[in-house]
């Protein structure tokens, strides 16, 4: 799949419905501290409605801000919405480290631990919430995965480790936080019955992209399903901006 999508993707536009983005706080009682996620509810949301949620999840360099503020994730779904090609759907943009002190500035390494530890918070705290605040069918058939990099690894590690509660996962250009694939598909025939979508992406001038390659492989040999998309790019917002337009198309059908 090496499709691009149309020029002006990712642009506003200045004459279609605009969904609303919205900063929140809550309590992690994972980490014992306030956090801070970026929502975004779709076009003409309405409580009487039940939405589907896609959790998108950043890289190392960013923060909760960097779907919204640099990958512009709710204009393409804006635009993807007034052309009436996607699943009107809840996009919940949290932030990865799950630690007190730890930030972008943090020395990677540093990072590593609060990015793994995510994977609570993720579960315990941050989808109670959702499901309590915001209006959003409940079932893992309504619940997707996905991520660029890091979060593209913490996709995987966290999705393929719980499709009890994850039907639908994404991951852009895998980072080294990615566990082997063997590790996290226990069982090939579960996995492949019960995930509904399954997608791996990366650029063909990513200096990681043997990472995504080799994972790409693995659950071909396992003949897990999914989706293998090369486009053309490196390790930057121009593909992963790409990766989502595509993939929420696919998300929730």
């Amino acid at each position: 799949m090496t499709t691009q999508p149309a020029e002006g993707f990712d642009v506003a536009r200045d004459d279609i419905p605009k969904g609303l983005v919205e900063a929140i706080a809550y309590d992690s009682k994972s980490i014992g501290i306030t956090r801070r996620m970026v929502i975004y509810t779709p076009p003409g949301y309405a409580k009487d409605r039940e939405y589907p949620v896609l959790y998108l999840l950043h890289g190392i360099g960013d923060d909760e801000d960097g779907w919204y503020q640099k990958g512009s994730a709710n204009i393409i779904l804006d635009n993807l919405h007034a052309d009436g090609i996607v699943e009107p759907m809840i996009v919940v943009m949290p932030n990865g480290r799950a630690a007190s002190g730890v930030t972008v500035r943090t020395p990677q390494k540093e990072q590593l631990p609060a990015f793994e530890a995510f994977e609570k918070d993720l579960l315990n705290d941050i989808i109670p919430l959702v499901e309590k605040r915001y209006s959003v069918k409940k079932e893992r058939t309504h619940r997707a995965l996905a991520g660029l990099s890091m979060g593209g690894g913490q996709s995987l590690n966290f999705g393929l480790s719980h499709i009890d509660t994850f039907a639908w996962i994404g991951a852009f250009s895998l980072a080294r936080n990615t566990k082997v694939a063997t590790k996290l598909v226990l069982d090939p025939d579960r996995v492949a019955k019960e995930l509904r979508f399954l997608w791996i992406s990366c650029g063909d001038q990513d200096d990681l992209m043997r990472i995504s390659e080799s994972y790409h492989s693995a659950l071909s040999e396992m003949k897990v399903p999914h989706t293998w998309r090369v486009s053309s790019g490196g390790h930057t917002w121009t593909v992963w901006k790409s990766d989502l337009f595509f993939l929420s198309q696919r998300l929730f059908q």
